[in-house]
């Protein structure tokens, strides 16, 4: 066989390949490209969640790094096993309310199923289930006068799956610091709690007018529960008088315990006359829960109250509450001393 014989058969060949394999090896490429696009994308969500730490951060994160790709008005998570709720939202004013009443909506419904979609009025809903992390937890995207098509809900399949595990790393930590800030015993509110949201209280206070006032509160004959009974029937009567106190008091109000046998109330826009009201309630509530520390004891409550005035600092305001508690137990106990 001759050279130029060789070169044909050799040129027919290549032509053979490209004319059957060609489109097919293009449209492998392209497969591939679009698998390498996706992939990056799902990184970049990757390192967004890398760096939100709280639910309502990550679900900012995951609505924002969708936004582009899927055009949405709202992102939401929604866990009712743990009560909680998140969501985010592109609009604002009415709009942004309008929404969050849909979203609301939906939650009450206890929707469990996996990936449908429905029109709520001018709004159209789709939610996926999150079965790897509870039986209750639901991601919905809405949006307005429009539907996400096969495309986006596969995106959003995808995306899921690399929320799912951030998204329980999330929730783990919201139940450590929830319980980093309750008192273990009674489930009221702590220190670290009143630290943290004294000083915006007392802005808050300041920049309106409004009036603020401190209680200080200590139980009264409370060592000889321990002492006679043991600390077992001294647990179940702090239970049992923080029970009572939070029964009494305002969503809006701080409840504290401070440790042992003493509290704080902070009273939000309430002076120290509507104080003294409450306050004097109080020492009847624990009187007539009929707890005796001994034959002739009866556990009660002595308060201190104090108004803060916008000359006192935090530590003066509590100094002059702590003196006006120990006046109350000076001048006889189970009594307010204002």
């Amino acid at each position: 066989m001759t050279e130029s014989v060789v070169i044909r058969q050799t040129e027919n060949l290549g032509e053979e390949f490209c004319r059957f394999d060609m489109p097919s090896l293009m449209a492998e490429l392209d497969q591939f490209k679009k698998k390498t696009e996706r992939l990056g994308l799902l990184n970049e969500l990757h390192a967004r969640l890398a760096g939100a730490v709280e639910l309502h951060g990550m679900i900012e994160a995951f609505s924002i790094w969708l936004m582009p790709l899927v055009e949405h008005d709202l992102v939401a998570y929604h866990n009712a096993e743990r009560e909680r709720s998140y969501m985010y939202c592109s609009c604002h004013g009415p709009e942004r309310q309008r929404i969050y009443n849909v979203a609301e909506k939906v939650f009450n419904a206890k929707i469990e199923t996996g990936a449908n979609g429905w029109h709520d009025g001018d709004f159209y809903v789709q939610n996926w289930h999150l079965g790897a992390l509870d039986s209750s937890g639901l991601m919905l995207v809405l949006r307005q006068n429009k539907i996400i098509d096969a495309n986006e809900a596969a995106l959003i399949n995808e995306a899921l799956d690399v929320l799912k595990e951030p998204l329980q790393r999330a929730l783990d930590y919201e139940d450590l610091f929830e319980i980093a800030r309750r008192d273990i015993l009674t489930g009221l509110a702590n220190r670290r709690v009143f630290e943290e949201r004294i000083s915006p209280i007392m802005e808050n206070s300041r920049r309106h007018g409004h009036s603020l006032t401190l209680a200080c509160l200590d139980l009264d004959h409370f060592k000889q529960i321990n002492d006679t009974f043991g600390h077992a029937e001294g647990d179940r009567v702090l239970k049992k008088v923080a029970e009572t106190f939070q029964a009494m008091v305002r969503s809006s109000d701080l409840l504290v315990r401070l440790g042992g046998d003493e509290f704080l109330l902070v009273l939000p826009e309430t002076d120290l006359e509507a104080a003294g009201i409450l306050a004097e309630r109080l020492c009847r509530a624990i009187e007539k829960l009929d707890i005796f520390s001994s034959p002739t004891e009866k556990l009660g409550v002595s308060i201190g109250l104090c108004q803060w005035q916008q000359t006192m600092t935090k530590d003066e305001w509590l100094y002059k509450t702590d003196e006006l508690l120990y006046k109350a137990k000076d001048a006889g106990r189970s009594r307010v001393y204002m």
